[in-house]
């Protein structure tokens, strides 16, 4: 497999007007040769997932079908700025991205083009894809993790209660700018609409322990440190410490507790990583291909196993303890385009509630 990773550096995430010829020429040269980008057997990649574990699933199915996979690996807003940068001369066949937000944004600027493929409809469930245009491949949960010394479960049933007086000084999260916090705030705008959700983020962001910063790891760690009560992460994050070996890690995990919110609600938040065909595809069948192999059973066992998510096919048999431990749960089942749609309405609560 030939894999050509892409450091994401500031410049490729400013606005549109400010990408010149120099900064085109950057982005263009690193990644695939745009003369041989059809070559027979071939199949281009642009990636904004960083696991091991998925090497390995190109490595099989390469040795499946004979089709050699280049991998173009970046932050998600860098790859997006790429494809529009490349425009029809773009090599890349298929875009995966970790976050409905993000693939929304890649369809709304018309990066994507359609998948015909009974395979992948009759796999994946409606309300985890927008139509044939992308597809989620892999699904996580948005959970609460508390200290149970300092934070009841109880107080913590739903992710209102992240509002509630209750809770002043004791919440941490990531950045809202981020796609996993802004999906969970397009969630609940679907849901209970803009002026709910607003209320909601404003209360959040009174009872948040500190400003926000780091990633979802880091909230759980503030949480086993005492910094903060109840902190918000990716179910797969909190799974990853409890599969680790370190002493540090199992600490934590110690210290801690996982809250499924909404269990007597609507179910708690789900989210997607997933991937379709680039709009201007030079290997758009070898792309179909690759899509139905990320959907077939036994590569989303090895997504479940290798990066602690949940496959989104049914009946698939994973082994990971792990997240079996964690046991079964309510899950939200709302269209992941459906609130995808309020990205938008997402970004200006979080502009107008000051959660930075």
């Amino acid at each position: 497999m030939n894999v050509t990773t892409m450091t994401s550096k500031p410049a490729l995430l400013q606005p549109r007007r400010l990408i010149g010829l120099a900064l085109l020429a950057a982005l263009i040269a690193p990644g695939l040769p745009q003369a041989h980008a059809k070559a027979a057997g071939s199949l281009n990649l642009y990636t904004a997932r960083h696991y091991s574990s998925d090497d390995a699933l190109y490595e099989k199915f390469t040795k499946a079908t004979g089709i050699k996979v280049n991998v173009v690996s970046a932050g998600d807003e860098a790859l997006l700025q790429r494809i529009k940068s490349e425009g029809a001369a773009s090599p890349g066949d298929v875009l995966l991205l970790a976050d409905a937000s993000r693939l929304f944004a890649a369809e709304q600027d018309g990066l994507f083009q359609a998948t015909p493929s009974k395979t992948l409809e009759n796999a994946i469930p409606a309300n985890l894809r927008s139509g044939n245009l992308w597809f989620g491949l892999t699904t996580r949960a948005r959970v609460l993790v508390i200290d149970p010394a300092r934070v009841k479960p109880e107080s913590v049933k739903t992710y209102s209660n992240l509002a509630s007086p209750a809770l002043k000084g004791l919440v941490c999260t990531r950045t809202a700018a981020h796609p996993y916090m802004i999906s969970l705030i397009a969630s609940q705008a679907a849901h209970n609409g803009a002026d709910k959700a607003e209320a909601w983020a404003k209360g959040v962001v009174a009872n948040l322990a500190r400003k926000p910063k780091g990633g979802d790891t880091d909230q759980i760690k503030a949480v086993a440190s005492g910094e903060c009560g109840v902190a918000v992460s990716n179910s797969y994050y909190y799974a990853r410490l409890m599969r680790s070996t370190k002493p540090e890690d199992k600490a934590v995990v110690a210290k801690t507790k996982l809250v499924w919110p909404d269990q007597a609600g609507r179910g708690a938040h789900i989210n997607v990583s997933g991937g379709g065909t680039l709009k201007n595809a030079p290997n758009k069948d070898n792309a179909r291909k690759f899509l139905e192999f990320l959907a077939s059973k036994e590569t989303q066992a090895d997504f479940a196993n290798g990066n602690n998510e949940w496959p989104v096919v049914a009946g698939v048999k994973t082994d990971n303890p792990a997240l079996a431990s964690l046991g079964e749960f309510k899950r939200d089942p709302q269209a992941i385009a459906d609130f995808a749609k309020q990205i938008r309405t997402a970004q200006q609560i979080a502009d107008k509630t000051g959660w930075k």
